[in-house]
């Protein structure tokens, strides 16, 4: 239990995970992209510091995963984002009729879903690949995909393509940084906060946007 405590205390400390659990780290790693990329549980999890840590500490991840080339480490990491948003995407599928019926409450909203499937059928392959660098829509995209019914095969080939261009980018950058800046990694500290910043950022400021529209007072018949 203790074990399991510590973990979860150093689980927004990726450099902790890559030195402290050897050839499992890559297990870890895949399983937490799984859940973040598909499971309403997973939108708290650190997706995009731990790829770029993983990046970072690239050869130390590989020699640890029986010397397996880094590009083959990432692939096995977009394949981990793939299947989350693939259940994900069931999920939302197999719920989506009981959704509809729901009745409204403070965290679920009807209205939602009807825009949800507007944007997704104006949006498609931007909302479900852009959706990848941004927390928390990560977790909802393929759920609300399922939910409004998009075609699967257009989820697929979206969802392969976020989920490369996602690992590929954020894993190589912290590879090739680290490549040309060594001690980078000693201040991650930072690194990790700045980028929870940047990707949180425009989430915050679009909840709190349409918060206040949603506020604003509507203007009455008799002054049309």
């Amino acid at each position: 239990m203790s074990e399991l405590l510590d973990f979860f205390n150093h689980l927004f400390n990726p450099e902790w995970i890559f030195l402290h659990f050897g050839n499992t780290a890559l297990y870890i790693l895949m399983l937490i992209i799984f859940a973040e990329t598909g499971l309403f549980i997973g939108f708290f999890l650190p997706g995009d510091s731990l790829l770029f840590t993983a990046g970072i500490f690239g050869k130390h991840l590989s020699k640890n995963f029986y010397d397996m080339p880094f590009f083959i480490i990432i692939l096995l990491v977009a394949l981990a984002a793939i299947l989350g948003n693939i259940i994900g995407y069931i999920f939302g599928y197999k719920s989506g009729p009981m959704l509809y019926k729901r009745e409204d409450s403070w965290i679920f909203k009807k209205r939602q879903l009807i825009v949800a499937k507007l944007f997704y059928k104006k949006y498609k392959a931007a909302a479900l690949i852009i959706s990848r660098f941004l927390p928390i829509l990560r977790t909802f995209a393929p759920i609300v995909a399922g939910v409004v019914r998009v075609n699967f095969k257009e989820f697929m080939t979206y969802n392969i393509a976020g989920a490369f261009s996602w690992t590929f980018s954020i894993m190589l950058a912290g590879h090739y940084l680290d490549k040309i800046f060594p001690k980078l990694k000693y201040n991650l500290e930072w690194i990790v906060l700045i980028l929870i910043l940047i990707t949180t950022l425009p989430i915050v400021i679009k909840l709190i946007a349409t918060n206040y529209r949603g506020r604003a007072p509507k203007k009455s018949s008799h002054l049309r």
